[in-house]
């Protein structure tokens, strides 16, 4: 009797346990069995999907659009948004090249598009968060502006002679490729202090309910400038990844790579209203990409249906935020 009574008292928890995980981490779970579903149809297909040199292409190779990704999730997690993050790692990109061709430092040239995308993305955070200018708006002039200035001042020209020991993309620590040791590192430490600080718990408070947020003691115009500038300097970190890819660097803005970004944080789960998603959830949903352009190689389908199939999957996860909202509700 006893045994029965637990038993049943224990399936109702466990149920609701369920449930919970299914409400909070839905998004994630369902991109993280896309991926492996992917891995496995396509290799059946063409068994050199799951090659080591494919593999690092997708793992290694689209590193950075994860790590520029968790910064960009934690800006729309407050309820904002950043669409110059493309023209700025443009300009981060040549601006770490000319250091490093110019004999600078490394370190230095590694350093500095951390430190000017800290303090581009922090005047930007300022006009959001104290002249309350709609984060839209802003960072569509800071595109135009970074873009146009760019061109202006390069040309677009190429650099090249980057010297080896600048190349840290092209390099791996116990055979294990930087690209991805940078990307699993940063998207853990950064999903603990989402979870466990209290400023990480804050941005969730924002973006969930300003008035309450506000009401509770949280400075929000403050904490929208620092989350701008931890921003642009994951930002940075995504630029040094990029930059080093290759022997040489275009001195222009990658075509689509804020979208990219952007789409990456919504579709791993992030709400493009705010207060809800995780890192990990981007950091997965740029795996996604990357797998899905490579399968379509190797099953012999135009790369130009991955923007296709993108739209389609932002449509979904809108749909499955609108579903998770009701059930929180």
């Amino acid at each position: 009797m006893t045994v029965n009574q637990a038993s049943i008292g224990a399936t109702p928890s466990r149920s609701g346990f369920l449930r919970r995980i299914a409400v909070e981490y839905g998004q994630e779970l369902i991109v993280f069995s896309a991926i492996i579903a992917l891995f496995i149809v396509v290799s059946i297909v063409n068994p050199r999907f799951i090659s080591a040199n494919n593999l690092t292409t997708i793992f290694a190779g689209n590193a950075y659009i994860a790590v520029a990704a968790i910064g960009m999730s934690m800006v729309i997690i407050t309820g904002h948004i950043d669409v110059s993050v493309g023209a700025l790692i443009g300009v981060l990109a040549t601006i770490s090249g000319s250091l490093a061709v110019a004999g600078y430092p490394i370190w230095f040239a590694w350093l500095a598009p951390v430190l000017v995308g800290m303090a581009i993305n922090s005047f930007i955070g300022i006009l959001v968060a104290y002249a309350r200018i709609p984060s839209i708006v802003v960072t569509l002039g800071a595109m135009s502006i970074l873009r146009g200035g760019l061109i202006s001042v390069t040309g677009g020209d190429w650099i090249t002679d980057l010297p080896s020991g600048f190349m840290i993309a092209q390099k791996r620590f116990f055979d294990i490729p930087a690209p991805l040791i940078f990307m699993v590192v940063l998207t853990v430490l950064a999903a603990l202090w989402m979870r466990h600080t209290p400023f990480g718990r804050s941005l969730y408070a924002i973006g969930g309910n300003k008035e309450a947020a506000l009401a509770t003691g949280i400075p929000i115009a403050r904490r929208t400038v620092m989350v701008f500038a931890i921003h642009g300097a994951f930002a940075g970190l995504a630029t040094i990844l990029f930059a080093t890819q290759l022997q040489v660097i275009q001195s222009t803005v990658p075509p689509n790579l804020e979208l990219t970004i952007i789409t990456a944080s919504v579709i791993g789960g992030v709400s493009i209203l705010g207060g809800t998603g995780t890192v990990i959830g981007s950091t997965m949903a740029a795996i996604l990409f990357a797998t899905i352009g490579s399968a379509l190689i190797f099953v012999n389908v135009s790369a130009y249906w991955l923007r296709a199939v993108i739209g389609l999957l932002i449509l979904a996860t809108v749909l499955a935020d609108m579903w998770r909202r009701r059930a929180k509700s």
